[in-house]
């Protein structure tokens, strides 16, 4: 498909105004935080490896990327059922692919690229009933690095319709499901790549975040999810970014070390940035910001607080020195600004669902929640220019939280995941915004900076649902999160944390 690049810019992969958490817990932990340096042992499930293992094994003749992509093909039949994640599959191609891997880092391993970029010869539906039967004829630039990295492409994994939502139930293939609890989201819009890493199908998904997209599903799935700073890994041309470029991709994956070389894989290494280089565990004090509370004030449930309160005792222990931080933004005023800029992408959507289609932008063809967002959007067009003007503004605001700390810890969401349904496209609107800016209270304020933020999956609620925290840094400081990030693995690891729906 073309002429889609603006509008992935902007929207491509994001879930909403900010954050999310939720999952269900393994069978081996009970307790509703995890206390003591360490809360599961770091020990792979049986049947489970790495991609740098499975590439590292084919790299040896061990074993061949078609049994490795026979494999992940059982295991996503497997549980795909139970999960509905896949929104179109290319198991035959994948296999064609396999017999003769591209050379790369992860040559021959599997994976699923999201359904909000191209991938040559797939359907790229963009989570919407408007594209159906749309073919992808090039790959999109991040999904060509990936390929030129090597992975095989077993299809695409379900998001919401255009990314614009923090749960992944599109209309046009149904509610995908957390694999901790399937009555439960497993976040947006990347959930389907969540859902099916945390299921073990895959040890690796595309995932892109242009308002939580990656952190939210990675904190409620339990995985973990890095957001790249601005331009790092995708660098847009002048005649296709967005006002305010908000939107970047990369993956969500269960080892830290996985999302590194994945990183490495797509770095643009264009002078805006130094190459990340060599990243080792963090063998230095940190100065670390607590902020607990939602910016816009919305609820924040206790257990979501005493799961991110344990974590910064975590930190203590490690050596940290946490401080309390709140936060200086009128939380209300940045929502609604970004919120108006985000149906300015649902309406142009909208347009472009219709020219596609060719039928007019109607119920039929865009879901009820991209018409709220776009008829918000038709009664404030005026206050479009001052909204820009604030959000280019805000990276300067963030970067001076930083005057005085190296990372700030917040929650991903408000709460661990929410039921299905609550947050359904269909569903009243204004219910379901409620909703939204509950659940997703904390992440946006990173994508408007630019700035490098992750969910690490931490802690599990007493109901069994991962509840991720959330370390957030300046811009270009992706090496200190990642390698903030190997300390907190080897610390508390969450490898050997599988769901009750599980491929292993």
């Amino acid at each position: 498909m073309t002429g889609f690049s603006r509008r992935e810019a902007l929207l491509g992969g994001a879930a909403i105004a900010t954050l999310a958490a939720c999952g269900q817990t393994p069978s081996d932990a009970a307790a509703t935080v995890p206390t003591g340096p360490v809360a599961a042992k770091a020990v792979p499930p049986a049947g489970w490896e790495s991609g740098l293992t499975i590439a590292a094994r084919i790299a040896s003749g061990e074993t061949t990327s078609l049994v490795e992509t026979e494999k992940a093909i059982a295991r996503a039949k497997a549980v795909n059922g139970d999960l509905n994640a896949i929104a179109t599959d290319s198991f035959d191609q994948a296999l064609r692919d396999a017999a003769v891997p591209a050379p790369g880092t992860f040559s021959g391993v599997p994976t699923f690229m999201k359904d909000l970029v191209g991938w040559k010869g797939t359907q790229s539906m963009w989570g919407s009933r408007a594209f159906v039967g749309n073919i992808s004829q090039e790959d999109s630039p991040f999904a060509a690095a990936w390929r030129k990295g090597g992975v095989v492409s077993l299809g695409k994994s379900t998001t919401p319709e255009m990314g614009l939502i923090s749960s992944t139930e599109p209309l046009v293939t149904g509610p995908t499901r957390n694999p901790w609890d399937l009555s439960r989201i497993p976040g947006g819009s990347s959930g389907g790549a969540a859902a099916l890493v945390a299921a073990r199908v895959v040890p690796f998904a595309h995932a892109s975040d242009g308002g939580g997209s990656i952190r939210i599903p990675a904190s409620t799935c339990g995985v973990f999810g890095l957001k790249p700073s601005r331009a790092r890994l995708d660098k847009r041309d002048a005649a296709n970014a967005p006002p305010v470029d908000i939107s970047v991709n990369h993956a969500v994956t269960i080892t830290v070390q996985d999302s590194i070389e994945l990183f490495r894989v797509a770095e643009t290494n264009d002078g805006t940035y130094a190459p990340l280089g060599d990243i080792s565990t963090l063998n230095r004090p940190l100065r670390i910001g607590f902020a607990p509370d939602s910016i816009s004030g919305t609820r924040v449930s206790p257990e979501t607080t005493a799961a991110l309160e344990d974590v910064a005792q975590l930190c203590r222990d490690l050596g940290h020195e946490v401080i309390d931080f709140k936060v200086p933004l009128d939380g209300k005023e940045f929502t609604d600004k970004f919120l108006l800029y985000w149906a300015a992408g649902a309406a142009e959507f909208a347009q472009q669902a219709s020219a596609y289609s060719g039928k007019p932008i109607g119920p039929d063809i865009v879901e009820p929640w991209t018409l709220g967002l776009a008829a918000m959007f038709q009664a404030r067009q005026s206050e479009m220019e001052d909204t820009i003007a604030y959000l280019k503004a805000f990276e300067a605001v963030y970067d001076d939280w930083f005057s005085d700390m190296d990372v700030l810890l917040t929650p991903v969401t408000g709460s661990p995941a929410v039921p299905i349904g609550e947050q359904a496209p269909d569903g009243d609107f204004d219910a379901v915004m409620e909703s939204v800016l509950n659940f997703a209270a904390f992440t946006a304020p990173m994508n408007v900076a630019g700035a490098a933020s992750m969910s690490v999956p931490l802690s599990w609620s007493s109901g069994g649902l991962p509840i991720g925290s959330m370390f957030s840094a300046k811009r270009g400081e992706d090496g200190l999160l990642f390698e903030l990030a190997m300390q907190l693995e080897m610390t508390r690891p969450w490898i050997a944390r599988t769901p009750p729906v599980s491929a292993l």
